[in-house]
């Protein structure tokens, strides 16, 4: 069963192109920070502004400096069924353990269409599978009968992320499909909530930043010590927020810059971030002790 906290990865950029080495640094940082997956060209990898040979690659590059420590659950979605099953297959072929099927885009598609997309992309690879039901993005939302009608035809499919904001929805999933189907926060806010309510873990954007202390809440809560991950929620909390003070991944790249980790670079129509906001955000990670100045 997958669990755990899985970094939602950024995809850095230099002078327009993909930053390989800074990608690397990235990676073995996630590593070292005991985090137990990574999810490259999600939403926070800007998978949207990606070619098709590019996703390929930050797939490929995320298994090869992965090397096996930890796993890469590819973000492999796409608005068009054909398109969702040709990075899915190629994601498969570079290497990667699963697959994020983010919600089709754009097309509002009814709950038959969600249905039909989601079981094609099952027939057509042998990776499990984990769906991402982000309606503010997406328009729609994988409805829990559609979850559970999928998980009654495919064996593929093993778990969801839940970025809806909706803290029931984790009840109505596990009435719906039991325990073993993995079930992961897509809000670092919400995570300590959704573990109460039995979910599996969370697909981070914050870890990309702390991601010690993002596994350690997690592991903790998992291993029935409340109130240390309880401090450390509340100790990050303020963090957590502010990573979506504007579109994320603005401010998560951002905050990697001002760690000197990454170039604060991104694809239109994605741009920086408003001065006021990236002093809101680098006091925030100065609270936190992300960064110490003097």
């Amino acid at each position: 069963m997958l669990a755990g906290t899985y970094t939602a990865l950024v995809t850095p950029f230099r002078n327009g192109k993909f930053d390989a080495p800074a990608f690397k640094r990235l990676i073995d940082m996630q590593v070292k920070g005991g985090v137990d997956g990574l999810v490259p060209v999600g939403t926070t990898g800007e998978s949207p502004t990606l070619d098709y040979k590019e996703h390929i690659e930050v797939i490929a590059h995320a298994v090869e400096y992965a090397a096996g420590r930890i796993p890469i659950m590819a973000g492999t979605g796409g608005n068009s069924t054909s398109e969702a099953v040709y990075l899915t297959q190629e994601a498969a072929k570079a290497g990667a353990n699963s697959s994020l099927q983010v919600a089709p885009y754009y097309n509002k598609p009814s709950q038959e269409g969600l249905f039909q997309h989601f079981l094609e992309i099952s027939r057509a690879t042998r990776l499990p599978l984990v769906l991402y039901s982000v309606p503010s993005r997406c328009g729609i939302e994988i409805g829990v009968e559609t979850v559970r009608r999928l998980a009654g035809a495919t064996p593929r499919l093993v778990g969801i992320k839940e970025a809806g904001g909706n803290p029931d929805r984790v009840s109505q999933l596990r009435a719906a499909l039991g325990p073993r189907f993995s079930i992961f926060s897509g809000d670092d806010a919400l995570t300590l909530p959704f573990l109460a309510l039995g979910a599996h873990g969370v697909i981070s954007v914050a870890s990309n930043i702390v991601p010690r202390q993002i596994s350690r809440m997690v592991a903790a809560f998992r291993a029935g010590n409340l109130p240390v991950a309880l401090k450390l929620h509340e100790q990050f909390y303020p963090l957590f927020k502010d990573l979506f003070i504007e579109t994320n991944p603005q401010p998560v790249k951002a905050a990697l810059a001002m760690m000197g980790l990454i170039e604060e670079e991104f694809r239109l129509p994605l741009v920086p971030m408003r001065a006021k906001n990236r002093g809101v955000l680098e006091s925030t990670l100065t609270q936190c002790g992300v960064l110490r100045h003097g």
